[in-house]
C-alpha cells in the first residue's frame, strides 16, 4: 500500500513547495486573531490550545525564567464546583476563560482572580447517557470576539467573549447516536473546526467539521473512513480509502473520529487531523483480518478552505489495538542532514515519535520513545511498521503488548521548544494483554456488552508483570534530529501531566501527587516545584495582564485517571472534599492556598450485608460496562466521581433507586439508567455493597 500511501503527496509536493516559495504567508484573514495564533507571535496571548496555529504549545516569555524562578509565587487562586478539571484555559487581553464540569465557560480577570462571567450550556439536561464520557471540554478556542467550546451532547457553541451570552450554537452530531464532543475546537481563517468521539461506545463513522466563526453556518464536512460503497462515495480519497476495507464495515461505522489533534498551516493553507482507532478496535472482526482501512489511526492533510484530501500517513495500518494518532502535532522548521525541512512532529499511543515531511506527508523519521514490542521498528523506505509475530494475537492467543490501548503518551499535551529543537513528552510505561473472541462473522457482537465496541477482543490492562516500569511514567526530553532522549526525569504514578515549554528555559508539568513543577528545559533539572494539594494533569498556560507575565494552570482530578487502576491508589482523592481550583503564578507572588481537607474515605457501615456471590458477579460486570468510566474500575474512584462504596445511597434500595434509575441528580452529570430492572438494580447494590465489606476488612481501598 506504499504508492496508496505516498500518491497524493508526490503530485502535490512539488506544487505545494512551489507555492510556498521558502516564504510565509500572510493568513487569509491578515486580522489580529491571525497575528496572535502565528508561531512566531510575540506570546502575550494564548488563543488556541497549543497557543498558536502549530500546536506547539511553546510561549516565548522570557520574564519567568530560569534565572527568576526561584521568586515565582501564587498570585492567586479560584476555587471551582465539582466535575471535570483537566481543561486547558486560553487568555486574550488579559482575561482567562475556562471550560470544566460539563462544559461550564467562565470569564476570569487574570490580574485579580475575579469571575467575569459564566456560561453554562446546561448539558446535564440534554446529554443522557452521554454524561457516562463526561470528560468535559479539553479546551477553548478565540476568534472574532467570541469564545468556542465544544460540549459532550454534541453542540459547538460561539459565545460573545465580552457578554458570556451565546452567539451561535451548531449540532455538529446527528441526535440519538453515542458521539461526544470532548476536544477543543481549533480556529484559522475565519472557520472553526470540530470533531468528536464515540468509536469507543457506539457504531460512527468519523468526520470533521469547519464551521463559519461568524454565523455558525457549515463551511465544509470530511469523513475519515469510508460508507457503503452502494451509496456512492463523497469524494475520490474515499473512494480509494474503500479498497483499503474487507467486509461490510460500513454496518459498524469503521470509528476513525477526530477526538484531539488537529494543526494548522497559514504558509500552505493545509489543516492537519489526527484520527482514531476503528470500530470495533479487532481488526479481524472491523474488516475480516484485510486491509490498511484508510484513514484510521492516521495524520492527514486537507485543503483548510475546502476540506479536500492533501496527503496522509498512517502510523499503525489494519489497527488493532486502540493505537490512535490523536496525540499533539507540533509543526516545527528544522534542519535535518543540512537541509531545512518543514516537519510535523508527533509521539502518538504507539509509542514512536514521528517526523514527518509536512508538505509531501513522506516519513524523515521514526524512533520509539517507551518501550515498544508491538514493531520491531517503522521502515523508513515504506513508512510502515514491522510488527512482531505475536502482535495480533495470532490464533487466539494472548499477547502481551507494550504500550497499552492508553497509550506510551496519552492526550494530555506535549510541547516542542524550537529554542531547544526538543519535544517535552508525558511518558506513560504500561503493558496490557489482548485475546480473540469469536470473530467469524457476526459471532463476536454475542460479546459486546451495551456501551462498548472493543469486545471483539479482550483487554486485560493489569496483567502481572514482572517488568519494574510496568504502571510508571515519566518527562521526557527528546532530541527530534537526533531521535534520542536528551533527557528524563521520573514522574510519580502511572500518569503525569500536561506540559508547557517557553523561551525562559522552562517545561512546566503537573503531577498525580499535587505538585506543579518547572524544570531546565536544556537539562532536566527541576528549579521550582509548588503544593497544590491536588492533581494536576491538565495543561499549563502562559500570558502577559498590564505587562507582567503569568502562568495559570487548573488543579483538580480529570477523568482519564478513572481508567489507571490499582496504581492510582495512592492518589486517591475524596470527591465530596478534594480541591478543584484555578490557579495564576506570576514573579513575585504572595498568596496562599487555604489549608487542605483532612477528611479521609470511610466505607459505608453495613452490618446488615448479606452477600450473594452470582449477584455480586452479575453485578460487577454491569458496573465495568455502565459505570467504571466515571466510577472507577473495580468500583475504586478516582475522586472524579464519587466513591460509592462510602456513600451511604447503596445501603438503601430506594435512595439508590432514586439516583441511579430515576435520574435525581442528572442535572449534576449523573446520567439516567431508566432501562435498569430491579434485579439489575439489586446486583449492582450486592456488588458496591461487597466492594465496602472487603475494603472495612482488609483496610485497603482495593
Amino acid at each position: 500500500m506504499v504508492s496508496m500511501r505516498f500518491a497524493a503527496a508526490a503530485l502535490l509536493g512539488a506544487t505545494l513547495l512551489a507555492a510556498a516559495g521558502g516564504c510565509t504567508r500572510t493568513p487569509a484573514d491578515g486580522g489580529q486573531d491571525s497575528a496572535r495564533m502565528a508561531d512566531a507571535s510575540a506570546g502575550a496571548d494564548w488563543q488556541g490550545y497549543g497557543r498558536t496555529f502549530g500546536e506547539q504549545h511553546f510561549s516565548p516569555l522570557t520574564e519567568i525564567s530560569d534565572q527568576t524562578i526561584d521568586r515565582l509565587g501564587l498570585a492567586w487562586s479560584l476555587d471551582l464546583p465539582p466535575g471535570n478539571i483537566a481543561s486547558q484555559p486560553i487568555a486574550i487581553d488579559g482575561i482567562i476563560y475556562i471550560s470544566t464540569g460539563l462544559s461550564v465557560v467562565r470569564a476570569i480577570d487574570g490580574v485579580s482572580g475575579k469571575q467575569l462571567w459564566e456560561f453554562d450550556p446546561r448539558v446535564g439536561e440534554v446529554a443522557g447517557k452521554k454524561m457516562r464520557n463526561a470528560w468535559g471540554s479539553r479546551g477553548l478556542a478565540f476568534w472574532g470576539g467570541k469564545v468556542f467550546v465544544g460540549t459532550l451532547d454534541g453542540r459547538l457553541i460561539a459565545i460573545d467573549a465580552k457578554t458570556g451570552k451565546q452567539a451561535w450554537s451548531a449540532m455538529t452530531i446527528d441526535k440519538g447516536d453515542e458521539n461526544y464532543i470532548t476536544g477543543a475546537p481549533r480556529v484559522f481563517d475565519g472557520k472553526v473546526v470540530i470533531g468528536f468521539g464515540g468509536a469507543d461506545v457506539g457504531f460512527t463513522r468519523g468526520y470533521v467539521t469547519a464551521y463559519d466563526a461568524e454565523t455558525g453556518s457549515k463551511v465544509w464536512r470530511w469523513h475519515t473512513v469510508p460508507g457503503d460503497p452502494a451509496k456512492g462515495f463523497e469524494n475520490k480519497a474515499m473512494e480509494m480509502a474503500a479498497k483499503t476495507w474487507s467486509g461490510e464495515w460500513w454496518k459498524y461505522g469503521g470509528g476513525g473520529t477526530v477526538w484531539n489533534a488537529m494543526s494548522y498551516d497559514p504558509e500552505t493553507g493545509t489543516l492537519f487531523i489526527g484520527t482514531g482507532n476503528g470500530t470495533p478496535w479487532n481488526h479481524k472482526a472491523r474488516s475480516e483480518g484485510k486491509g490498511d482501512n484508510l484513514f484510521l489511526a492516521s495524520i492527514v492533510a486537507l485543503d483548510g478552505k475546502t476540506g479536500q484530501y492533501k496527503w496522509h500517513y498512517q502510523v499503525n495500518p489494519g489497527e488493532t489495538w486502540d493505537f490512535t494518532a490523536t496525540m499533539d502535532m507540533h509543526l516545527a522548521d528544522l534542519s535535518i542532514d543540512g537541509k531545512p525541512r518543514k516537519v510535523l512532529v508527533t509521539a502518538p499511543k504507539n509509542g514512536f515519535l514521528y517526523v514527518i515531511d509536512r508538505i509531501t506527508g513522506k516519513l524523515v523519521s521514526a524512533e520509539p520513545f517507551a518501550k515498544v514490542n508491538w514493531a520491531t521498528k517503522i521502515d523508513l523506505a515504506t513508512g510502515r511498521p514491522v510488527e512482531t509475530p505475536e502482535a495480533r494475537f495470532p490464533g487466539g492467543s494472548v499477547s502481551l503488548i507494550w504500550p497499552s490501548d492508553r497509550g506510551a503518551h496519552s492526550w494530555h499535551p506535549s510541547a516542542f521548544s524550537p529554542k531547544t529543537g526538543l519535544v517535552y513528552i508525558p511518558v506513560n510505561e504500561k503493558a496490557a494483554t489482548w485475546t480473540d473472541f469469536k470473530v467469524a462473522g457476526e459471532e463476536w457482537r454475542k460479546f459486546m456488552p451495551i456501551g462498548t465496541t472493543q469486545a471483539a477482543s479482550m483487554l486485560d490492562l493489569y496483567p502481572k508483570v514482572a517488568d519494574p516500569l510496568d504502571g510508571t511514567s515519566r518527562l521526557v526530553a527528546w532530541d527530534v534530529v537526533r531521535q534520542k532522549a536528551a533527557w528524563s526525569v521520573p514522574t510519580p504514578g502511572p500518569l503525569t501531566g500536561g506540559v508547557m515549554a517557553t523561551g525562559g528555559n522552562l517545561v512546566f508539568n503537573g503531577q498525580l501527587d499535587g505538585s506543579f513543577n518547572a524544570y531546565a528545559a536544556d537539562s532536566g533539572r527541576r528549579l521550582w516545584s509548588f503544593r497544590a494539594n491536588a492533581q494536576v494533569l491538565a495543561p499549563p498556560i502562559t500570558f502577559t495582564a498590564k505587562g507582567r507575565q503569568y502562568v495559570t494552570v487548573l488543579a483538580g482530578t480529570g477523568a482519564g485517571a478513572v481508567f489507571l487502576g490499582k496504581p492510582m491508589e495512592p492518589f486517591v482523592r475524596d470527591y465530596r472534599t478534594m480541591e478543584r481550583r484555578v490557579l495564576t503564578f506570576a514573579i513575585g507572588g504572595t498568596a496562599k492556598l487555604p489549608v487542605p481537607s483532612s477528611s479521609a474515605l470511610e466505607p459505608a457501615d453495613d452490618p446488615d450485608f448479606s452477600p450473594d456471590a452470582a449477584a455480586i458477579q452479575r453485578g460487577a460486570m454491569t458496573f465495568a460496562v455502565r459505570c467504571g468510566i466515571c466510577h472507577g474500575f473495580g468500583a475504586v474512584s478516582s475522586g472524579f466521581a464519587p466513591e460509592l462504596r462510602a456513600s451511604a445511597m447503596i445501603l438503601s434500595s430506594d435512595a439508590f433507586s432514586q439516583v441511579v434509575r430515576d435520574g435525581a441528580f442528572k442535572a449534576r452529570g449523573m446520567p439516567q439508567f431508566g432501562e435498569f430492572d430491579q434485579a439489575t438494580m439489586d446486583d449492582l447494590r450486592q456488588y458496591l455493597r461487597a466492594g465496602a465489606r472487603d475494603w472495612k476488612r482488609t483496610g485497603n481501598a482495593r
